[in-house]
């Protein structure tokens, strides 16, 4: 296996290694990619006004918005909206996250020789195909007018790498065109599906609690003002913070961690585990167990905060997983979760649709390899 999610072994240190330091050198956790984030709020905010407070499903106008800023570093450039390549892009891998979560898939998974041909896994191969094509045509473009002085995105530094291995002579190393096209297809997945369902669970979760949504603006408003949130303001704004992780705490958007092996035989909880056996983390049964929080179900931003209403960390606080295969992209995730976040909550109050009321707002998740908000639609009232 190829890219850095499922794949193991020296391919996999390599790739998650080369990932890593190439995220960082685009600005992974830094002030470029706050620039970044920053500007593409401003073109997310132009979305959600043209409704003019009418209610509307934030999910593709989101997902573009966060998929746009994975697309910088990666790619070495943003995509309008509305552009038919980057929308199908997109909207094929919303529909793999969805269709892996499904009942046949997970019989799959569990059972491969028994359940080769199912409807779900010949969509999956179909869409799979058409974004590996759509992928290698980008690769062409960036390809033809490659400096190797002057790197856009990890694409370009990849394929720098790969040009000057076999230039070397060496020609059986991992940086091959396989393992390009599966990791840059694991990278814009997990930097796109995965925030934007956290994204949206916040804002689904405002409309319903209305009084929260008052106090997050409340601080937005004595602590920021107009002017424009930045990374360095999170330390003040701590229960604006707290709302965001108790967000990722209940929604628990990515309920099973990526397989892991046993490197020993161990026995866990009485139960023995040989060696080399896949074994699945269960994160949810942390993110909601009742021995680590006082109301594990319901939506309690004081999880975070202490008597002096100052943020608090938590060790059971593990959305992004934990061990060598923690999530590679957690500094970026956390600083668009909260540029995103803030920025959108100072610009509108978010209700929901006409005559459906709060309590009509369904948490129940829609089930994929995410676990994201069920189909709603929202009011975005301007408040500036």
């Amino acid at each position: 296996l190829n890219g850095v999610a499922w794949s193991n072994g020296d391919s996999w240190k390599e790739m998650r290694r080369f990932a890593l330091t190439n995220l960082r050198d685009f600005g992974m956790g830094k002030r470029a990619c706050e620039d970044k984030i920053i500007e593409e709020c401003q073109y997310l905010i132009e979305v959600f006004k043209k409704f003019q407070g009418e209610a509307f499903d934030t999910t593709q106008p989101v997902n573009c918005a966060v998929s746009n800023i994975i697309c910088s570093i990666v790619y070495g450039s943003r995509f309008e909206y509305n552009d038919p390549e980057f929308k199908s892009l997109v909207d094929r891998t919303a529909r793999i996250i969805r269709l892996s979560g499904s009942p046949s898939i997970q019989i799959f998974d569990m059972f491969p020789s028994l359940f080769k041909w199912t409807a779900d896994r010949n969509e999956i191969h179909k869409i799979f195909s058409a974004n590996k094509k759509q992928n290698q045509t980008i690769f062409s473009r960036l390809k033809e007018t490659l400096n190797p002085q002057m790197c856009r995105g990890f694409v370009d530094a990849f394929l720098v790498r790969k040009q000057n291995l076999e230039e070397s002579g060496i020609t059986n190393s991992h940086f091959h065109n396989e393992n390009l096209v599966m990791t840059v297809m694991h990278l814009f997945a997990a930097g796109t599906e995965t925030t934007s369902t956290t994204l949206r669970w916040g804002l689904l979760l405002m409309a319903k609690y209305p009084k929260i949504q008052d106090e997050v603006q409340e601080e937005l408003r004595r602590v920021i003002g107009d002017r424009q949130v930045q990374v360095a303001d999170r330390k003040n704004l701590p229960f604006t913070d707290a709302v965001i992780h108790e967000t990722q705490r209940l929604s628990s958007i990515v309920p099973t961690a990526l397989p892991h092996k046993t490197t020993q035989d161990i026995t866990f909880q009485g139960h023995f585990i040989e060696k080399g056996t896949t074994i699945f983390p269960f994160l949810t049964s942390v993110l909601h167990d009742p021995n680590e929080w006082e109301r594990p179900h319901s939506f309690y931003p004081a999880h975070f905060l202490d008597k002096e209403k100052k943020f608090v960390k938590r060790d059971a606080f593990i959305p992004f997983s934990a061990g060598r295969r923690i999530c590679l992209g957690e500094s970026l995730a956390r600083m668009e979760l909260f540029l995103f976040f803030a920025t959108l909550l100072q610009h509108f109050c978010f209700t929901p649709a006409p005559g459906v009321s709060e309590d009509e707002l369904d948490l129940t998740p829609s089930v994929g390899l995410t676990l994201s908000p069920s189909p709603h639609k929202l009011c975005a009232v301007s408040c500036m």
